[in-house]
């Protein structure tokens, strides 16, 4: 099965003018614990990708400043080709949700991407739950960072309990909760998450978690509901790669996982 075809569902860039002061900041801000494995460009990305075996990478952009909101999404519909599919964003103190929810369906992206952190959000907040519900009515995914983030202190904004209470306040919609559900929250995900609609993806990573408790998850939750992702370059895409496919789980669960519930999301 080393051959599977395989899709990251969440990675980074940016523009190649700004990649190098936005990785610097990132890894300031988030204390050197982590250390970027691409240049942050769309050309860095390809070539790591090449070396690590993955097919196609999904981005996932995250618009803190109003300001950035037609900008960022333009640059999701620019790069977005047979290698690469973007997701699009929003600010979510927009003074027009629906205007931009509405921008992101012009340019046919498939979803948003929000990380409640650095966008100063509660994620089961009364004013969220409103642009979900319509992002949700113009059939886009939405991607949530959950969990730890370490350039924030807890509480955190976005965990499994909220997750869970979304999905009881609002019927229908694809949701992904980020980093197995919540980054270094994993038991919550075991108790809120795991057996729900809701979907999650590996990202940071199999360097955080244990395989023992990825494997209860996995039997909890069914693999038609977990996604590959590696939030490069914050992680080793084909060392996360290669740990999956070293799991003592089915050569369908690994397909699922690495590809087929991607390619279900994204109609590919």
């Amino acid at each position: 099965m080393t051959s599977i075809k395989c899709i990251d569902f969440h990675t980074h860039i940016f523009p190649d003018t700004l990649a190098p002061r936005a990785l610097a900041a990132l890894v300031e801000s988030g204390k050197h614990l982590y250390t970027p494995h691409t240049d942050g460009t769309k050309s860095g990305l390809i070539k790591f990708m090449d070396r690590s075996g993955i097919d196609i990478s999904v981005v996932m952009p995250v618009i803190t400043k109003q300001s950035q909101t037609v900008k960022t999404n333009a640059f999701s519909a620019e790069i977005t080709d047979g290698r690469v599919k973007a997701f699009g964003g929003i600010y979510p103190h927009t003074d027009d949700y629906k205007r931009d929810i509405d921008y992101v369906v012009s340019l046919g992206l498939p979803g948003i991407k929000l990380h409640a952190e650095c966008q100063d959000f509660i994620a089961d907040s009364p004013d969220m739950l409103k642009i979900y519900d319509y992002a949700f009515s113009k059939g886009l995914i939405i991607l949530h960072h959950a969990g730890f983030d370490p350039a924030y202190d807890p509480p955190f904004r976005a965990t499994p309990k909220m997750f869970a209470n979304i999905r009881k306040q609002l019927g229908g919609g694809t949701m992904i909760a980020a980093h197995l559900g919540g980054q270094s929250m994993w038991n919550d995900v075991e108790e809120y998450i795991a057996g729900t609609d809701i979907y999650i993806d590996t990202s940071m990573g199999f360097e955080m978690y244990s395989a023992e408790q990825f494997l209860r998850i996995l039997k909890k939750h069914g693999s038609d509901k977990i996604l590959f992702g590696t939030d490069s370059p914050w992680s080793d895409s084909g060392k996360e790669r290669q740990k999956l496919l070293s799991l003592p789980i089915s050569d369908e669960e690994k397909e699922n996982i690495l590809h087929k519930n991607a390619e279900k999301l994204l109609r590919i």
